[in-house]
């Protein structure tokens, strides 16, 4: 697949303005098909509008502002809204709801209406999903354009392809494969999470964009593990639901993990799981709506993503900007940093990074190989690439993100082109399925891996470090990064010195496999405190 960013935009005619970063090429394996009875009557969609005013960096690294403060002085203008919602009228498209907080509109039209306000084409198509297999979708490509007056008023037009924007970052592995596995409160032990605490007060929302859960499940499983079954709560955004699909190798796994992971290490915090559309819309959608949530999360766990560069940039933009939000807010992201090593399924030979990993908002997490003897002793601890088709983890350099200043010290080595970018990941925890995680999903107990594991993981530790603490995280890179050095991991961190992701390989202090290292959860608190 070529990358959005080498399309050629379309011609404008004149009335209009084209939106920036907003050219898709076609999907992969794409072919026309027949549009199914109704669906041309109406197809909704997510608009992003422009700041009121920019959001200063001092603001995303300062004191967590309200919800309140952040939609009157950063969020979307009154007059912006009502001149977008007059606009779209003149097409006969109805806005369903407005967020000005986060900038959102949600709208609905027909299919007509919306190639013509959106000046694009529209067809029903199939190709070839992320995670393998085909499916049915909306299909654009090419650029889009705005009505003249709306031009840099609207800033992304998301969900009229709806294409599947990003897989799951989980690996199954066969029963025979398991040289060892771990529950969460194993893991909790091994990593030292800070005793005296459980998540407590503190809430966790989790993005999922597939699949679901049986709440019978959980509680067997917690049983089994010897915790009192957390609260879990779950929240439909646009359309979508808590919708088990008994496939435990596919979305429910990685439901299961999330939730079992998170409620192992926190089990009592509030965990609240939001289920979306695997589309750039849906994603967006539920980040946004988790962010501006009440009460705050404390954390937000996603473990889903693709290539950066099979994202529009209007799409990245959109997810980055509610990134920043949401680390205004106090809340700390963690992503997944992708489970196929440096290449990240790419075919060029070329080294490539996930996305939403990538964006210097989010804590990106990479994966180990972890082995202890029977006392729980650590004995060994590599970056996790189990070869060829097996899995690895994902890590390397932006070429979408410049790099931030709280990453300089760490030397990031520079990507194509002589150009550094952000490095990814910042920390690590166990993710080989060969040594992954103990988990129970649709009636089956089994064992999972994958960097989906270690998202959860450090949104767990995240909550109990504001327990702990009494204070949110927000960009934690901010506290994690600041006495870290080329060649030195910092005060809170094992150093993972051993192993390779394909293009990069371990070393003594942060790499792009596994960052800075794995946690030391007793000693990160005092870090953090200090």
């Amino acid at each position: 697949m070529t990358n959005s960013a080498d399309q050629t935009p379309n011609a404008t005619p004149a009335g209009r303005a084209p939106l920036p970063g907003s050219a898709r090429p076609p999907a992969a394996g794409m072919q026309a098909a027949s549009v199914p009875a109704g669906a041309e009557a109406r197809i909704e969609a997510t608009l992003v509008l422009r700041r009121r005013a920019e959001l200063p960096e001092s603001v995303v690294r300062g004191t967590a502002i309200s919800r309140d403060e952040l939609a009157a002085k950063y969020g979307a203008d009154p007059a912006d809204v009502e001149r977008v919602t007059a606009a779209l009228a003149e097409h006969g498209i109805e806005v369903l709801s407005v967020d000005p907080a986060s900038r959102r509109l949600r709208v609905a039209g027909t299919v007509e209406a919306l190639q013509a306000a959106f000046g694009t084409s529209l067809e029903w198509a199939e190709s070839e999903a992320p995670s393998g297999g085909r499916v049915a979708h909306w299909h654009r490509t090419g650029e889009l354009s705005l009505p003249e007056q709306l031009s840099g008023v609207v800033t992304a037009v998301l969900g009229l392809d709806s294409r599947p924007q990003a897989r799951a970052n989980f690996r199954a592995v066969l029963p025979h494969a398991v040289s060892s596995s771990y529950t969460p409160v194993q893991l909790s032990d091994i990593y030292s999470f800070p005793a005296g605490t459980d998540g407590g007060g503190r809430t966790i929302a989790i993005i999922e964009l597939g699949g679901g859960f049986d709440a019978s499940d959980l509680d067997t499983y917690f049983a089994g593990i010897g915790v009192a079954s957390p609260t879990v709560t779950a929240v439909g955004v646009d359309g979508a639901q808590n919708r088990p699909g008994g496939d435990p190798n596919g979305a429910d796994g990685e439901v299961a993990l999330d939730i079992e992971v998170v409620g192992g290490l926190a089990p009592a915090a509030s965990i609240v799981v939001y289920f979306a559309p695997n589309t750039d819309a849906g994603f967006v959608d539920a980040v946004a709506q988790a962010a501006h949530a009440s009460p705050t999360p404390d954390a937000i766990s996603i473990s889903w993503g693709q290539s950066e560069d099979q994202w529009t940039a209007q799409a990245r933009q959109a997810m980055d900007d509610a990134f920043a939000d949401a680390v205004a807010l106090g809340v700390t992201v963690t992503v997944a940093a992708g489970d196929d090593g440096s290449a990240d399924r790419q075919a060029d030979g070329k080294p490539h990074v996930d996305f939403p990993a990538s964006s210097p908002h989010v804590l990106a997490c990479g994966g180990t190989r972890l082995e202890v003897d029977g006392s729980g002793r650590v004995t060994a601890e590599t970056v996790w690439n189990d070869g060829s088709g097996g899995g690895a983890t994902g890590g390397g350099v932006s070429a979408a993100f410049e790099l931030p200043d709280w990453q300089q010290p760490v030397d990031v080595p520079a990507a194509a082109g002589g150009r550094t970018g952000r490095g990814v990941p910042d920390v690590a925890a166990v993710a080989d399925p060969e040594t992954g995680y103990a988990v129970r999903v649709d009636g089956h107990d089994t064992v999972i891996g994958g960097t989906s594991a270690v998202a959860p993981l450090w949104a767990a530790l995240v909550a109990r470090l504001v327990q702990a603490t009494g204070a949110p995280l927000g960009l934690a890179q901010t506290a994690l990064y600041a006495d870290a050095v080329k060649g030195r991991s910092p005060a809170g961190f094992r150093d993972i010195t051993s192993g390779e992701n394909g293009a990069y390989s371990a070393t003594a202090g942060w790499d792009a496999c596994t960052g800075l290292g794995v946690p030391d959860g007793e000693a990160l608190l005092k870090a953090v405190q200090s």
